[in-house]
């Protein structure tokens, strides 16, 4: 994939109106501060355009990021952060749900788990939200420059453990700093463009 144009397009809050796209989405759940902003950064090409910050539960909207004017990345609030009130935090999950339950054109949800760490109880709970929309979580494991080689595949089993992922569940391991798995996150993504291509050349073919 090249990312040739990337634009903050639409940005909905609680009581927005989610936007009738005509082109895929791709959404980026997670828990805040596992890097969700640095990993969509990455696969833009583009240093800051999703907001990074020290401070978790920045992303209290829900962003569409036009790329290349064929698809999107649709990043989700962060969840689980412990300063938000119930109260916020049952917004923003109402929200993330209606998104997942009603977007036509969502085609896949990837869930960060920080690979250093087990997954949490709120991780499992966005897991099985997922899974209870019709999708099957892709998981990008992030932070991978954070734990030594060696220690890989206990934490990938960890994090299969944790979630109680389904029979097939891919797993990216990725690095914000050294950009590591981007270039299979990009080839997962590209699959969905290469599905479509032979349907409309049949379609062309047929006319």
């Amino acid at each position: 994939m090249v990312i040739k144009s990337v634009n903050l397009e639409t940005v909905c809050g609680v009581t927005s109106t989610f936007p009738k796209n005509e082109h895929i989405e791709f959404a980026f759940a997670g828990k805040s501060n596992v890097g969700k902003s640095s990993l969509i950064n990455g696969l833009m090409n583009r240093k800051n355009l999703a907001r990074t910050s020290q401070q978790p539960g920045k992303t209290q909207t829900i962003n569409y990021y036009n790329i290349n004017n064929e698809m999107y990345f649709v990043d989700l609030p962060g969840y689980g952060y412990a300063k938000v009130s119930e109260q916020e935090k049952a917004k923003w999950g109402k929200m993330i749900e209606k998104y997942l339950r009603t977007s036509k054109m969502l085609k896949c949800v990837f869930l960060l788990i920080d690979i250093r760490h087990d997954p949490s109880a709120n991780d499992r709970q966005m897991y099985e939200w997922i899974l209870s929309q019709g999708f099957e979580p892709v998981i990008i494991a992030t932070k991978l420059d954070k734990i030594n080689r060696s220690q890989l595949q206990k934490q990938i089993k960890a994090i299969k453990q944790g979630l109680e992922t389904v029979e097939g569940t891919l797993i990216f391991p990725y690095s914000a700093l050294t950009k590591q798995g981007r270039d299979e996150i990009y080839e997962y993504i590209d699959s969905y463009f290469a599905e479509e291509t032979p349907l409309e050349e049949t379609e062309d073919e047929e006319v």
